[in-house]
């Protein structure tokens, strides 16, 4: 009996031994066309090839890379124009579509090329729109969502130029690029102050986003409505949140494909420019277009002293932003909130100073959303704003805050990752990068030690639970990563993005 106890325990070892093990790092090598000046995008896994998107000067290339992360082939994409006003993945199992925009004389193009897991395109790149502009820009028009099935596209542009009245028009497609249907429909903006943000398309092919009313930087918000435009609907309709006595600060969208809901949530403040006392959350029943319910949660002392840095509790949150929405199938859902703020010469700068800009440009009349953590890197850009050479800027990214609600948004359970990060003139080693597993959520940044930054991991269970895991294995101290870049390519692979030296290279991390 001993002598069969013994064994048992000895499987066990060896299983717990290989499962901490398997964790694996791949890098590639250093390449000398991705210097550091780099503009990229990784694409995903497809075909057992890892594909990332890039752009050097005027080369536009997919890096196609092996099991290894040994470059197999750079593909040159000579169909994309020198200049290009911005692109637009959207992948499937084994191809994907590269959207980009470009001007020609006094035009502007919208297309796109469907390519293969090869990095090879298929077939001819497809016209999408066209719109005659009076002026040259760099800026783009216009906007790509998708449904989270994948089976709806859509292509939309807003014409801004009338102030009280701008000119939506949308353009919808299959998901093998067939043109369902285009519209064009007006909407009001009968504040001055008004903006949209937050675009999403539900798998019904409806349009949702948010007007609000308050500064261009999307704070001091006391205004808020909910747009809907169904796909063949010639109008949109529109449903006012009201907001009361609070002022709501960078509201976000969540799209409840399961439940067919629209989630509304913003920090908020009781007083303009106060400190943030709370969670808003909203949630519209889309199919009985009604508010199901219109909540404000009140942060508790425990998770205000949880979520600190330093300094009194009143100010737990005044430098936090909601960075992931994660639905649950019973209509509960968790956020994601990191701690981000910068400094200049001794002066911290936090929300109300306006860290990230307008969520909005207005190129040539034309309207364009653009989400301050969208997950490519353009060189030397920041989602602070640009580099600059003659002013030290210090960047922080501190705790993550995790808040789970049930389907009425009362709290289940609240959490912290305390971290502590800074970097000077930039903030691409900072912040951190998610791996959905299935059974837990693992969050990856990087960490001081003895001078030298590792790359650290934390994940969380569905129930609230924090494990701080040990030790990557292989991490290379000649490699910075750039986890807030990275992207979930499998159920359990993740490609994040590194600087070697002045190069740009890519480690695959394997659970």
């Amino acid at each position: 009996m001993i002598r069969k106890l013994s064994i048992v325990i000895l499987v066990l070892i060896n299983t717990l031994s290989l499962t901490v093990q398997a964790q694996k790092i791949f890098y590639s090598e250093p390449d000398r066309n991705d210097q550091k000046t780099l503009s990229f995008d990784v694409v995903g896994k497809l075909n057992n090839h890892y594909l990332v998107y890039k752009n050097f000067k005027a080369d536009n290339y997919i890096s196609v890379y092996d099991n290894d992360m040994k470059l197999v082939e750079n593909v040159n994409l000579d169909f994309v124009p020198d200049k290009v006003a911005g692109t637009d993945l959207l992948i499937y199992k084994d191809q994907f579509y590269l959207f980009y925009q470009f001007q020609k004389r006094s035009t502007a193009y919208c297309m796109v090329a469907k390519i293969d897991g090869n990095g090879k395109i298929i077939g001819d790149p497809i016209e999408l729109d066209t719109t005659h502009v009076t002026s040259y820009s760099s800026n783009r028009i216009y906007n790509i969502v998708n449904s989270e099935d994948k089976q709806h596209i859509m292509v939309f542009k807003i014409n801004s130029k009338n102030q009280d009245r701008y000119i939506l028009t949308t353009s919808i497609f299959t998901s093998d690029l067939k043109l369902q249907n285009k519209s064009r429909v007006s909407i009001e903006m009968p504040d001055r102050s008004d903006f949209l943000s937050e675009f999403g398309l539900d798998n019904a092919s409806t349009l949702v986003f948010i007007r609000a009313s308050g500064t261009s930087d999307n704070d001091e918000i006391k205004s808020l409505s909910l747009i809907t435009k169904d796909a063949s609907a010639d109008t949109v309709s529109y449903y006012n949140l009201d907001v009361n006595d609070m002022y709501l600060d960078d509201p976000k969208i969540k799209i409840d494909n399961v439940n067919k809901n629209f989630l509304v949530t913003s920090f908020y403040s009781k007083i303009k420019r106060g400190n943030i006392d709370g969670l808003f959350c909203a949630l519209w029943d889309k199919q009985e277009s009604k508010l199901a319910y219109k909540t404000n949660t009140i942060f508790s002392d425990e998770i205000r002293n949880n979520a600190k840095s330093e300094g009194s509790p009143k100010y737990a949150f005044n430098d936090f932003y909601i960075q992931n929405i994660l639905m649950r199938k019973d209509g509960g859902f968790a956020i994601a909130a990191e701690s981000v703020y910068s400094s200049s010469r001794g002066s911290n700068y936090n929300r109300w100073d306006y860290l990230y800009g307008s969520p909005y440009m207005r190129p040539y009349d034309y309207y364009y959303y653009s989400s301050p953590f969208y997950n490519s890197y353009y060189y030397p850009w920041s989602r602070w704003g640009p580099y600059s050479s003659y002013q030290v800027n210090r960047y922080y990214a501190d705790n993550i805050a995790i808040l789970s609600f049930d389907s009425t948004a009362n709290v289940r359970w609240t959490n912290v990752i305390h971290k502590s990060q800074y970097d000077d003139y930039t903030d691409n080693f900072i912040g951190y990068g998610t791996l959905n597993d299935g059974s837990k959520f693992h969050f990856l940044f990087n960490e001081l030690e003895k001078r030298t930054l590792l790359l650290s991991e934390q994940t969380i269970t569905p129930d609230g639970e924090i494990d701080r895991t040990p030790t990557l294995h292989n991490l290379s101290k000649d490699y910075q990563f750039m986890p807030r870049y990275a992207k979930q390519v499998s159920s359990h692979e993740l490609v994040v993005p590194c600087q070697y030296r002045n190069y740009i290279c890519f480690a695959k991390i394997e659970y």
